[in-house]
């Protein structure tokens, strides 16, 4: 008679409601990849204008779409720190487009519109966050 003891220790069970690991795998870089091109939209959206009012859409559709990504990294893993990855690598990215490029030239100015894309970008992913790690108690 074989019982689950007498089977080898190197076959692993996998729980039920955990993805694959390959398919895991993909969804984490799709949401990194998807991290940086929405930021490239929203950078490329910023100085959008209705006559000759700036209106930052962009900047304020920043805070849903972050929020979107945490809660897709969610589906991959419950691990807090590693929910926030899509923010680092989109604050990454932030910082590459804030900075000079080869020729001189700067995608975010220093003003207003940048300053609130950078909150929105981020502190609605960071209190959605704080919200799921204080749900619980």
């Amino acid at each position: 008679m074989v019982t689950d003891h007498d089977q080898p220790t190197a076959v692993l069970r996998r729980l039920p409601g955990l993805p694959d690991p390959l398919l895991s795998g993909l969804i984490v870089a799709l949401l990194l990849v998807a991290a940086l091109i929405t930021l490239f939209l929203e950078v490329m959206f910023l100085p959008l204008y209705l006559g000759s009012v700036a209106v930052p859409v962009s900047a304020l559709l920043a805070a849903p779409i972050n929020v979107a990504l945490v809660y897709g990294m969610e589906s991959v893993t419950s691990r807090l720190g590693f929910l926030f990855a899509p923010i680092v690598v989109w604050v990454f990215g932030f910082l590459v487009f804030a900075s000079r490029g080869p020729g001189g030239d700067i995608m975010l100015g220093s003003n207003g519109s940048t300053l609130l894309l950078l909150a929105c970008g981020v502190l609605a992913p960071a209190a959605y966050l704080y919200y799921r790690s204080n749900a619980g108690r």
